[in-house]
């Protein structure tokens, strides 16, 4: 009998039933007692297009019935390691943006002071700057892998400062980043000027923009952001918009051109060795994509950062 919580297999209850929480693990009220803590925010009210993320969290978990333990890719067994389960979801005001980012920061901090490593279930994207200040009120500024569309630097939309296109430029003016180990990946699409996209150079940010991924491995610069963040620690955040609509149409802002699923894995799995203090998976809007495929590419991207988090051993190499 293993002294981790493990997920409910499909032997024991069929995938279809059991309980409807990520991989089916154990829930509980608080991050008391856990190394990580598996987190939903329903939010959707940061959004500047099409609605319905505050299902993401609900349809990641439904999707997540089909994970089991083990990652026979690169042979990391979290469930051995980690003291992991569902804590639920954030009780955000889903009528007040400002205040429900609040709501989170105040959330997180709590999660933070028992010790628990956050991984996010989202939700707008909004939602990483409140994490991201939690998060720097307990590490410092933190290094930042960030893979999406989407630079989200805007310093207003509609004239307000909390938006989903908003939160690195909000985290930014609050000191929660290390500059010089800010990367952002899959970045592309349309837009108004070039400072879209050089805002973050200027400030002395790393940006990778969708073309340069093109028919290529990641695997090399995965290997060249390790090197350059060191031991640093870092936060993870995944739009699950950075894939392109053919694998992943159920979010709100499409952007054709974009990563494939094998490069998403390879920039998750190039975490592992890294000092990863939490991580976010967001704008999962299951309205737009009624097969649920979105939202399953959502929750095995979740089970992958759970697997490169430290002490979870990788036992093999492939490719």
């Amino acid at each position: 009998m293993s002294k981790f919580n493990q997920p409910l297999g499909g032997n024991e209850m069929a995938r279809f039933g059991g309980p409807a929480t990520m991989m089916r693990l154990p829930t509980q009220e608080t991050a008391a007692g856990l190394d990580v803590a598996f987190i939903g925010i329903p939010m959707d009210i940061g959004t500047s297009n099409r609605s319905g993320t505050r299902h993401g969290p609900r349809q990641i978990r439904d999707e997540s019935r089909m994970l089991r333990p083990f990652n026979m890719a690169t042979g990391a067994a979290p469930f051995d390691h980690l003291q992991v389960a569902d804590i639920g979801d954030v009780p955000i005001n889903t009528f007040d943006l400002k205040k429900s980012v609040d709501i989170i920061t105040d959330y997180y901090n709590g999660v933070l002071a028992h010790g628990a490593l956050p991984l996010t279930l989202g939700g707008d994207h909004t939602l990483t700057w409140p994490i991201l200040r939690a998060i720097k009120a307990k590490h410092g500024p933190v290094a930042l892998i960030h893979v999406d569309a989407h630079a989200d630097v805007n310093d207003t939309m509609f004239g307000e400062k909390v938006a989903h296109g908003c939160p690195f430029r909000r985290a930014w003016e609050d000191g929660c980043l290390q500059n010089d180990k800010v990367f952002q990946i899959g970045l592309r699409g349309t837009g108004y000027s070039l400072d879209d996209f050089d805002w973050g150079r200027k400030n002395g940010w790393t940006v990778v923009q969708a073309e340069e991924c093109w028919h290529k491995s990641l695997k090399p610069l995965m290997a060249d952001i390790r090197a350059k963040i060191g031991d640093a620690p870092v936060y993870l955040s995944y739009d699950i918009d950075s894939l392109d609509p053919a694998f992943a149409p159920g979010t709100g802002t499409v952007e054709p051109g974009g990563l494939t699923i094998w490069q998403g894995l390879e920039i998750v799995r190039g975490c592992a060795g890294l000092n990863l203090v939490g991580g976010d998976l967001v704008e999962v809007s299951p309205p737009y994509d009624p097969s649920g495929n979105t939202a399953l590419i959502g929750a095995n991207l979740l089970y992958e950062m759970l697997c490169v988090l430290p002490g979870v051993p990788q036992g093999r190499l492939v490719g």
